[in-house]
């Protein structure tokens, strides 16, 4: 057996998250089946997946970073380092109530071994500590917190790892040691989970990245720990007959629940957050605010969907907004069996840049998948937006060119779960705007990929933009502040007004000919560059239709299409 390192450094917090992402990966359809509490929706699996992935990711960047020369010791940041990049790689990309809880776990360790005084490496003791603070801040995130939940396994691994002597590994295997056993109990402290038969989902999470732990500080892999509780019911598929009770332990279940999921990024400072807090608690339930630094990460249950945004907007900026309804009947009602939905034949899934479009993509059927600026989606996000739109085949659209090998992974895998995916590989917006144009569900599949992929490819692209900082160009040098208009990826002009830089890369567009122009305006773009565009269009060129789309807070402040 090679020798592993007994100490917590940054490549341990590497490694750990590599070996927790497979782990959790292997083990998300298990937690995805017992997930009861607090809402029998069947994603605690893939939330936690998704969560831990977007860490993963943003340790890597930081690695990547040093590798290239941009840290004091190429290919190896200091500890500190690691772990801040893994607390906010989660708190960015948290999912659901259990992915953001894990990110909080996260960050109340970071907040131990990133400290100003802490060492290049923790040993068991500092380990400890840092379970402990995890444990603690995770449950005061929580407004109403539940014994019998993943909060309960995460104090009893902190308990056990504080009681422990020893190097690292020694702490991890306690912790993991005294996480099964809080896990094993969760049923008796939970009566939802002893009457579905099963341990507490977000629970077995944890055990599952706390065993991927243990892995990397002593190579071993331990025993995993059954789904299964002492309850009643012999299968863990029975957990989506059982209605699931209230966030608050006083409160008995009532016949229903909250009818939406709501989870944003907010900026906003901590006297904000504390007035948010009590706003959103009165608004819902399963309310768990995240983060700090101000940086949060806000998940709450209700019926209100647009009064918990609008409570973000008061306190501050939102972004990255979620909602998702559970569905009226399903998994908030007590004792009603859900029966699987008919899968459809086919379905589109489309990766936008901002609300206007995925409200488009919507209407016209397409499942959306909303990209922020600098805030790409994973390839499980991918992922389970093609399980959501529940169908034999799916055609993907990602929109843009550094998401080709990111939506190559995720069909791969739903490939493998028997759903037929074609990916077009669409670079841009309004080349998928064309696509869905001609997409056709009556179609035989390939003749639909054809014309699909056939429109995409008839369709130039552009966007126009603000340079951000000094770099070289294909058209010279630009300065911060200067507008520049990209046609195909590549930068083509250089300017200093917005709608006249709009207008020259139009007219270089169309100077190939056109026969109808798409312009998406994004929420930075002066009202009158529409206008403007289409007056170009309609006096200069005189067969050339135009249609405009509203984009909202998409990366660039326009972007135009010409088929």
């Amino acid at each position: 057996m090679p020798q592993v390192p007994q100490t917590f450094d940054a490549l341990a917090v590497r490694a750990w998250c590599g070996l927790a992402l497979d782990a959790l990966g292997r083990a998300r359809e298990e937690i995805d089946a017992i997930n009861v509490y607090p809402v029998a929706d069947g994603d605690t699996g893939t939330n936690l997946y998704l969560t831990l992935e977007s860490a993963a990711t943003a340790v890597e960047a930081v690695f990547a970073g040093h590798e290239a020369g941009g840290g004091g010791d190429p290919g190896r940041p200091t500890l500190a380092d690691a772990v801040r990049a893994m607390a906010h790689g989660a708190l960015i990309g948290a999912r659901g109530n259990s992915g953001t809880i894990l990110a909080q776990l996260l960050r109340g360790m970071a907040q131990v071994l990133a400290g100003d005084d802490a060492p290049a490496h923790a040993d068991g003791t500092g380990l400890g500590l840092a379970l402990r603070h995890a444990a603690d801040s995770a449950r005061q995130a929580v407004a109403h917190p539940v014994e019998g939940t993943v909060l309960t396994v995460a104090s009893a691994a902190a308990d056990a790892a504080g009681a422990a002597d020893g190097d690292c590994g020694a702490v991890a295997r306690a912790a993991y040691e005294g996480a099964c056993t809080a896990l094993a109990e969760t049923p008796d402290r939970l009566d939802v989970l002893r009457q579905a038969g099963v341990v507490d989902a977000g629970g077995r999470g944890l055990v599952t990245v706390l065993a991927a732990l243990v892995e990397s500080l002593t190579g071993e892999t331990p025993r995993g720990p059954a789904a299964r509780g002492p309850g009643p019911h012999p299968r863990a598929e029975a957990a989506h007959t059982v209605a699931a009770p209230c966030a608050d332990d006083d409160a008995p279940p009532g016949p229903g629940g909250p009818a939406f999921e709501v989870i944003y990024l907010l900026e906003a400072e901590d006297a904000a957050v504390a007035r948010l807090r009590e706003r959103l608690d009165a608004l819902g339930d399963s309310l768990v605010v995240v983060g700090g630094d101000g940086l949060w990460n806000v998940h709450v249950h209700v019926d209100d969907a647009g009064a918990a945004v609008e409570a973000g907007v008061e306190a501050g900026r939102p972004y990255r907004i979620r909602i998702t309804h559970f569905g009226a009947g399903d998994a908030h009602a007590p004792g009603a069996e859900r029966t699987p939905a008919e899968r459809v034949q086919r379905a589109v899934v489309a990766v936008v840049p901002g609300e206007g479009l995925a409200g488009l993509c919507t209407e016209a059927g397409a499942t959306a998948v909303l990209a922020r600026p600098g805030e790409p989606p994973a390839s499980g996000e991918l992922v389970q937006a093609v399980r959501r739109a529940h169908a034999r085949e799916v055609v993907l659209l990602p929109n843009d060119a550094e998401l080709r090998h990111t939506a190559a992974a995720a069909a791969e895998q739903v490939r493998a779960e028997g759903v037929r995916v074609a990916l077009i590989p669409t670079r841009s917006a309004v080349q998928g705007i064309a696509a869905l144009a001609v997409h056709e569900p009556e179609r035989r599949f390939d003749e639909d990929v054809v014309a699909m992929t056939s429109a995409a490819g008839a369709t130039r692209y552009a966007e126009v933009t603000v340079a951000e900082r000094q770099s070289w160009t294909m058209a010279g040098i630009c300065q911060a502040g200067d507008v520049l208009g990209l046609v195909d990826g590549d930068v083509a002009v250089i300017g200093q007004d917005l709608t006249e830089t709009a207008l020259a890369v139009l007219d270089r567009m169309l100077a190939a000919g056109g026969e109808l122009v798409t312009l998406v305006v994004g929420d930075g773009a002066p009202e009158s560059v529409a206008e403007r565009l289409q007056t170009r269009v309609r006096e200069a060129y005189l067969a050339v239709d135009t249609v405009v789309h509203h984009g909202g807070r998409q990366g660039s402040v326009l972007l135009i299409g010409v088929e």
